[in-house]
């Protein structure tokens, strides 16, 4: 099959997809559709929201459509990095057998992940980078696709532990969880109080989603619209030339190269899920907010004047 009819065929499927995860989340089409681009970019999503909105139920929905295996850990101030990854045990003939943790699924939910202390956070490292870890001098090779969105609560900060910008910056995106409308919210207790069940049908096979992820990083860019992404990751650094006043007065830390990496992969799904075949810089701007929000440190004077991530990433537009 050529790229042209593989994307044309993708196209198709990604609204049969969304169709599918519609009958069980209400609304949110937009956090949705971040999750999705940025697992067929191959990348992984930090969600912020505060609890009760879903955000388990969504994740497990997105992997039952996608017919990948799921796994959700709970990050406590206690978890221990065997917790997650596997440890070997000795077993009746006086060998270690490796048991696998939780980590060994094709998509991962990390929930609540900054209330664990930095040394069980490290654990997922390796994992979210090299897609493999290593457990006793043993390296083990996670299935592939392999996505993990991690949670977080964005009121409660006691007993938390931030992430560390190194982990922050494995995160493709960023996103924020807001509350449903009122209609929206009328039909999640109207489905969620009832006997009904809806049942979620797998739409794709973890080869086909492998391929797309390939498929994806076929997709031609012009120069121009990678020298935009450039241009507009650099604009965030406030000793760079390029910075405007709002960046060098309220930014004391801009995105690095992985930032420009992302918005051009992410780009390239973005183009391709709206049947366009090379993307250009709207599909940039398009997701630019989730890119750079996590990867962008504001400074007090940014803090005490309310002025907010998102204001500065449209002043780089």
């Amino acid at each position: 099959m050529s790229d042209v009819a593989a994307v044309e065929q993708f196209v198709k499927k990604f609204e049969d997809l969304k169709s599918e995860i519609a009958k069980v989340i209400v609304g949110q089409d937009e956090v949705v559709s971040q999750i999705l681009i940025a697992i067929f970019s191959g990348g992984h999503s930090l969600l912020i929201g505060v609890p009760g909105l879903a955000k388990t139920l969504m994740v497990n929905t997105i992997a039952q459509a996608l017919g990948l295996d799921f796994k959700r850990i709970q990050f406590t101030p206690d978890l221990m990095p065997s917790d997650i990854l596997g440890s070997e045990i000795l077993d009746e003939n006086r060998h270690f057998h490796f048991i696998k943790g939780p980590i060994f699924a094709n998509i991962i939910l990390a929930d609540e992940i900054n209330r664990t202390p930095p040394k069980t956070q490290a654990a997922l490292l390796e994992a979210m980078q090299e897609r493999s870890v290593t457990v006793a001098g043993h390296h083990y090779e996670l299935s592939l696709p392999y996505f993990v969105l991690a949670t977080q609560n964005p009121i409660e900060q006691e007993g938390t532990y931030p992430l560390p910008e190194a982990q922050l910056d494995r995160f493709m995106f960023a996103i924020n969880l807001d509350y449903p409308s009122f209609s929206e919210e009328v039909q999640v207790v109207k489905s969620t109080t009832s006997d009904t069940k809806e049942k979620v049908n797998p739409l794709f096979s973890s080869k086909e989603i492998v391929d797309i992820q390939h498929l994806i990083r076929r997709i031609p860019v012009a120069d121009n619209v990678i020298e935009y992404a450039v241009t507009m990751v650099g604009k965030t650094r406030p000793n760079s030339q390029s910075a405007s006043d709002l960046v060098k007065n309220y930014l004391d830390w801009g995105a690095g190269p992985r930032a420009s990496q992302n918005l051009i992969l992410a780009a390239k799904t973005h183009a391709v899920i709206h049947g366009k075949f090379s993307p250009d810089i709207e599909d940039v701007q398009a997701v630019s907010h989730s890119i750079l929000r996590h990867r962008i440190i504001k400074n007090y004077k940014a803090e005490a004047e309310g002025i907010t991530d998102d204001f500065i990433i449209k002043s780089l537009f």
